[in-house]
């Protein structure tokens, strides 16, 4: 007698599309999701970054199935193991490379985030180079990290669950802009991520957020002259210098990527990705505090730089005046981490203003429908900061292709 097939849970929408295929893969329950993008008269179901991520979702595990409707509006998706890049199938020199198309509108950090969610229940590493046209690595005004905040004020916060943050490298070989119309950039990003554990720890982050201590920050500009970033960095330096004194923001200039120009027939090349930006990240005196603000000029510009440094620092004071211990931007990594930990009860400070997203809430209502408990909320009392302190119990997702503790 063959085993019942297990249900599928129901989504509709393309919120939080990665999102749920994550909590699908990570604790083995299909999906089914429909009324994607429905009533779009003139794109109608799954966007292109969409569809790529369902590739490399595919890439990086084993036995995964998907279907389709003819009109993309449809998905149903069957769980497989996760398996990272193994050399042979699909991956070269261990490194399995992953290839963007030319109309993909969001930033790499769409695919990163959620991969780095799956590494550490992998089998093996999860090295993966994103290439292509498509690839963007600035922020986007999509609401996409860019590579560098993602690099120095995400991928941190995993040694608080014992997952060695040392051992995660993420490396940008050509910066992109986003080009004309918001889509595509031509970039180059690899992560190698080898950092697979058993089962994360039980993270108790509830203690106050502290003062902030130091700044750092990247100021970045693609085929655009280099003195953008001293313009940028100058006008930030104005607005944060009378509040920290240890800020040191890197300035990287790169050459725009050249790709094929498909409107010409003779083969000739144009520049892509052209354009600066500003990611700053603010360190506190707790450990493992960390906010982070992101700025780039809009792709048909029309913005001066010193309105983009003055902006990403006014962004990154706001943020930090949100309060809590974790950002929102990196909240839904650290509260879904938490939920897959060990079967312990966590505790995190969050803002209230972050508490109340919409991301955070859906977050919530996900991981119960995935089978994770209810989240528990009461507010901090230490001081009269406003915070929420959020418990949640770990469901005890662990590593099953690792054996070892």
């Amino acid at each position: 007698m063959s085993a019942p097939k297990p249900e599928f849970l129901k989504f509709t929408g393309h919120k939080s599309f990665t999102q749920r295929l994550v909590l699908a893969t990570l604790t083995g329950r299909p999906v089914h999701i429909s009324k994607i993008r429905s009533n779009s008269p003139t794109n109608p179901g799954l966007a292109p970054h969409e569809i790529s991520f369902l590739r490399l979702l595919e890439a990086v595990t084993n036995g995964s199935s998907m279907q389709i409707s003819y009109t993309g509006t449809t998905i149903t998706y069957q769980p497989g193991l996760i398996t990272g890049a193994i050399p042979g199938f699909g991956a070269t020199d261990d490194v399995l490379e992953h290839h963007l198309p030319a109309n993909c509108s969001r930033g790499v950090t769409y695919f990163l985030l959620p991969l780095c969610l799956l590494a550490p229940f992998s089998k093996s590493h999860m090295n993966v180079r994103f290439t292509g046209p498509g690839v963007i690595t600035s922020a986007t005004e999509t609401g996409d990290l860019s590579v560098d905040s993602f690099r120095t004020a995400i991928l941190p916060l995993y040694n608080l669950f014992g997952i060695p943050a040392a051992r995660i490298e993420l490396r940008v070989l050509q910066r992109s802009c986003a080009g004309p119309h918001g889509t595509g950039g031509a970039g180059i990003v690899e992560l190698r991520f080898a950092s697979q554990v058993r089962l994360p720890k039980t993270l108790h982050l509830n203690r106050s957020p502290g003062r902030i201590k130091r700044i750092r920050g990247v100021a970045y500009a693609t085929g655009v002259s280099a003195s953008n970033n001293a313009r940028m960095i100058h006008s930030a330096r104005e607005v944060l210098n009378p509040l920290v004194s240890d800020i040191h923001i890197a300035a990287q200039y790169d050459q725009a990527p050249l790709v094929p120009d498909a409107a010409e027939k003779s083969g000739s090349k144009k520049r892509m990705g052209i354009g600066f930006g500003l990611s700053l990240v603010a360190e506190s005196s707790t450990v493992g505090v960390l906010y982070s603000a992101d700025v780039v000029v809009p792709p048909k510009g029309g913005i001066v730089p010193e309105d983009i440094g003055k902006r990403c620092a006014y962004q990154l004071l706001e943020t930090i005046s949100l309060g809590g211990c974790v950002s929102e931007a990196a909240a839904g990594t650290v509260l879904t981490l938490m939920a897959m930990g060990s079967e312990d009860v966590g505790r995190l400070r969050l803002g209230r203003d972050v508490v109340g997203t919409e991301q955070i809430i859906g977050l919530a209502r996900d991981l119960r429908k995935f089978g994770a408990s209810s989240w528990g909320l009461r507010d901090a009392e230490d001081d009269d900061s406003g915070d929420i302190i959020v418990s949640v119990k770990g469901t005890g997702v662990g590593n099953v292709g690792r054996k070892i503790a």
